[in-house]
Order: C-alpha cells, then structure tokens, then sequence
C-alpha cells in the first residue's frame, strides 16, 4: 500500500511530462499502479468482513444456506491448497455441460466469502471454480494432506447445525458433484410380451466412507429411501423417494 504523498508525487511527474517508465523508475512503483492512479488516487477500502469462525465468539457464515450447498459441492469434487502469505485456494471442478451449477458454485463461494475473490479457471472440458481465502481452513476444517478418502472426515458440531437447517441444500451440493440423476430401464412381461420399462433414478458415488455416511444419515433425516449396491454408490430408487428429490434436487443443469 503506497501512502498519499508517493502517489501524487508519481502523477506530478508524469503531469510534468515524464513517461510511466521514467516516473517508475524515480518512484520505484510499478508503471501498472501510476496508470491506474490516473483514475483513481484514493486507495481502495475494504469491507474488512471478518472471517466468522476467528472472532472472539466464533459464529457460523451469514449465508447458511449457499454454506451447506459450498459444503456439498467441496467434499464431492472440492479441494483446498495453501498459496503464498497465508492465502489458500478452494476450487471446485465442474463439467462444462452443466452451466447452471458452475453459475450456482461461482454464487455460493461469492456468498460465503463476499470479500474475497472468486474467478472461474478453464480446463479441458471442464471449470474449475476457484476462491481465494486465508480462511478457507477455518471454513472448511476438512481440509488436510492427502485424499479424503485416505482420511477421516467429519463434521465439527457447528457444522452439522447448519446441515440439519439447510440439509437438501447439502444434499443438492453432494448431488451436483459426485451424483446424478439417470433413467433406468428394465423389461416385464405383459400378455405374454415383453415390454420396455423405464423409471428414474438417483445415484451418489465416492470413496470416502465418511462422505457416504454423511450423505445417507441427512437421507434418513428426510425421509429418503436409498440402498447401497456397493461401498461406494448409493442408489435412490423408490418413486416416492425419487419425486422428493426432483422436488428439492432435480436432474444437472
């Protein structure tokens, strides 16, 4: 941060008639912050919003809602990696057929942080949706060395608070990562002939036991029927179950 004498001395040599390189090398500023002065002196203020679980009296995030559906989405497809003085990255990967959720992941990281910045990081077929933080950690204490399915995941109390107000948030954000909704098919028998029957379904795939256990306990909590075929696929397949999805879920898009 420069002080205001450096900055009106650097706009009185160029209003002298010196060029951004000859007053930047006087000043020692960068040409880029002499340029941008010229619009604006004043140094830009900061909200300052502090980080809800570092205060005195830590407190869960404003937004509840948009942090249970972040919560979903990081430990479906989410990581957290340390940047330089003390930043930290989230980002979370999202197929590009799914504009929707790369537009809904962008508001809710936007959301949580408001203070921070939030871009969107092209990939071969994909987006990696990606906000900076020095208190991604705080936010999300998940976060650790190695896959998560190489570690115990759980939930801190505050957490599980805000999962049992916002739960088919959470569940939307585990959904729009590591799920799908899909038709399935199957053949019956009727007057003798075999007939085509289709009928949806929803999965949910990950390696982490902790992360399926997770996902099934707030199923149980709404009263959605689910079935296991396999230690890391969850399957929800009964009409009812799959008509309160659709109500609150509903296929990507």
């Amino acid at each position: 941060m420069y002080d205001m004498g450096t900055r009106k001395r650097a706009l009185a040599l160029v209003a002298q008639g010196r060029s951004l390189n000859s007053a930047s090398k006087e000043t020692g500023v960068s040409r880029a912050a002499i340029r941008s002065w010229q619009t604006r002196i004043e140094p830009r203020g900061r909200s300052g919003l502090p980080c809800p679980r570092c205060q005195d009296i830590p407190s869960p995030p404003e937004d509840q809602a948009a942090y249970a559906y972040l919560l979903g989405l990081y430990l479906g497809d989410g990581c957290i990696n340390a940047h330089r003085r003390g930043v930290y990255f989230i980002r979370i990967v999202l197929d590009n057929a799914w504009p929707g959720l790369i537009d809904a992941c962008e508001a809710a990281m936007r959301s949580v942080r408001p203070d921070n910045s939030v871009c969107r990081v092209k990939k071969q077929g994909c987006v990696a949706v990606t906000g900076s933080s020095k208190h991604w950690p705080c936010l999300f204490p998940q976060h650790g060395p190695g896959m998560k399915h190489n570690r115990k995941i759980a939930l801190e109390p505050w957490q599980q608070e805000i999962v049992d107000a916002h739960p088919w948030e959470f569940i939307r954000g585990l959904i729009h990562s590591d799920g799908c909704r899909i038709t399935n098919w199957t053949t019956r028998l009727v007057a003798g002939e075999s007939k085509r029957y289709e009928y949806p379904r929803y999965f949910f795939t990950n390696l982490s036991s902790d992360i399926i256990q997770l996902f099934t306990d707030t199923l149980d909590m709404l009263g959605v029927e689910w079935k296991q075929p396999n230690s890391r696929n969850i399957s929800i397949a009964r009409k009812a179950s799959v008509a309160l999805m659709d109500t609150h879920v509903g296929p990507k898009y």
